[in-house]
């Protein structure tokens, strides 16, 4: 499927991934709109790429079906594009030094990261089967962001790597679910990449994590999470899996 022309949701778009994503289908022609729980960063990029922005919590249902419909009423193009990037990476042992169970924290981290993917997935689907398909048969495309620590969970990830599993893991029966509607599912799961997050890291810490990379020996840059992101919308044959985008490095246990 071609991007131009056509409306793309990014949650998450008003800083690292997401905004990189969002600036990149911009360049590539698309009306893009941003979803993100920080509204004066989604506009300060939806500000340099013409875009919109829109404040919402992905992990509220009600909230984001809001979203999504205000967004597609205010777009010129039709909604084919939906992106997931919004996220959080809180970490905590399954059992603190103080004896208590992170339960509270695994609950948030998988009320944004998965339930969150899924419920703008969900709504994104929603406007699109009211679509038209194209010649290629294709409704939409819906990118899902992952994590390589999906499969390789460090100390104190229970509740991201969960997360990150679950994202997945949804890749395959969502692409066999939609097949009839023509929407494909695809997740990316990235590695480390430079973002906010890994920024904040003291240099010696970002040293070390970067040894552990084989090649290229550096942290990712959005740009190229970005690129995987077109890469998908315009191959049609990808669809129902999560492809690593990590520089073959394998996360040790700590």
């Amino acid at each position: 499927m071609q991007i131009a022309g056509h409306l793309a949701i990014v949650t998450g778009g008003g800083s690292g991934l997401g905004a990189a994503t969002a600036r990149h289908l911009a360049a590539q022609g698309a009306e893009v709109a941003l979803l993100d729980f920080d509204l004066a960063r989604a506009q300060a990029v939806a500000s340099d790429i013409g875009g919109r922005a829109y404040k919402a919590d992905v992990g509220d249902a009600d909230g984001v079906g809001a979203a999504v419909a205000e967004a597609v009423a205010g777009a010129r193009g039709r909604l084919r594009i939906a992106v997931n990037c919004a996220g959080i990476a809180d970490a905590a042992r399954v059992v603190g030094r103080d004896g208590t169970p992170s339960t509270a924290l695994f609950e948030r981290v998988i009320r944004v990261n998965l339930i969150g993917s899924f419920n703008v997935m969900s709504h994104a689907m929603a406007q699109m089967h009211k679509l038209d398909p194209l010649e290629t048969g294709e409704r939409g495309v819906v990118v899902n962001t992952s994590s390589a620590a999906w499969q390789d969970g460090q100390v104190g990830q229970a509740a991201y790597a969960a997360s990150k599993g679950g994202i997945a893991a949804l890749s395959l029966p969502v692409a066999r679910d939609q097949a009839k509607f023509g929407i494909r599912c695809v997740a990316i799961a990235p590695g480390l990449f430079r973002t906010p997050m890994m920024e904040a890291l003291p240099e010696e810490t970002t040293a070390a994590i970067t040894a552990n990379i084989p090649f290229p020996a550096r942290l990712g840059d959005p740009d190229e999470f970005a690129l995987m992101v077109q890469q998908i919308i315009e191959n049609p044959y990808l669809n129902g899996t999560t492809i690593r985008l990590d520089g073959a490095t394998r996360l040790p246990a700590r």
